[in-house]
């Protein structure tokens, strides 16, 4: 299974093209060392991304390899966003359905009781299956693997985790808002997808939202190895 490393920064309103070329100016980076690439204030808007390793051995390497790398302390320098309450962590995916990309991407972050992943995990790919029959492209589900308590802020605090209960990062890219729209649509409207007895994470206190995508880096990795 793929590995992701996932990410929620809060980026000020007026620094979104700043951030935008930040990360396009990094995502080729990430790509040369083996990867693919809150507590929002006002004024602030929430992003939400991944970098994607075929393992976590090529992650480990790759971040040893960035954290060296001059041109990544030269864009450290002067960031758009406050480092100190973006959160991020390590997730091995535990549902894949689908390959393609989409024009648009649904964002969630699950608190998930240890005794109840395998539960999660059957209750998470069948409803991908559903999502795909929707018109999703493509479904990721990742259970926390490296992931650390922050000073600040961190995924563990953004869910409120109980003992005893882990995160789950996962994410649906759609064609289009508009194709979402209408899954969601259909499928809150489907009796038969009501749930049935106890669920196996909390839904109180897990979060979620809608997201345009400001960078994808693997166009332009295409475009490079074509």
């Amino acid at each position: 299974m793929t590995y992701f490393e996932g990410f929620l920064v809060p980026v000020p309103e007026s620094r979104r093209e700043e951030y935008r070329k930040h990360a396009a100016d990094a995502a080729p980076l990430f790509h040369e060392f083996g990867g693919k690439a809150v507590d929002a204030r006002p004024d602030e808007k929430v992003v939400f991304s991944w970098f994607e390793y075929p393992d976590k051995a090529a992650r480990d390497a790759a971040n040893e390899k960035m954290t060296n790398d001059p041109r990544m302390k030269e864009m450290g320098a002067s960031m758009p966003f406050d480092g100190k309450r973006m959160i991020f962590g390590g997730f091995e995916a535990i549902v894949e359905e689908g390959s393609s990309k989409g024009g648009y991407t649904d964002g969630f972050v699950v608190p998930v009781p240890e005794r109840k992943k395998d539960a999660y995990r059957e209750l998470a790919s069948k409803m991908a299956k559903v999502f795909r029959q929707h018109g999703a492209n493509r479904i990721v589900e990742a259970i926390a693997d490296d992931i650390s308590h922050g000073q600040v802020t961190d995924f563990y605090r953004a869910v409120k985790a109980e003992d005893g209960e882990t995160v789950v990062f996962s994410f649906i890219e759609w064609p289009d808002k508009q194709t979402r729209d209408d899954a969601w649509a259909k499928i809150m409207n489907d009796e038969s997808m009501k749930p049935e007895g106890e669920m196996p994470f909390s839904g109180q206190r897990m979060f979620w939202g809608g997201f345009d995508p400001i960078v994808d880096s693997e166009p332009a990795r295409q475009r490079e190895t074509a």
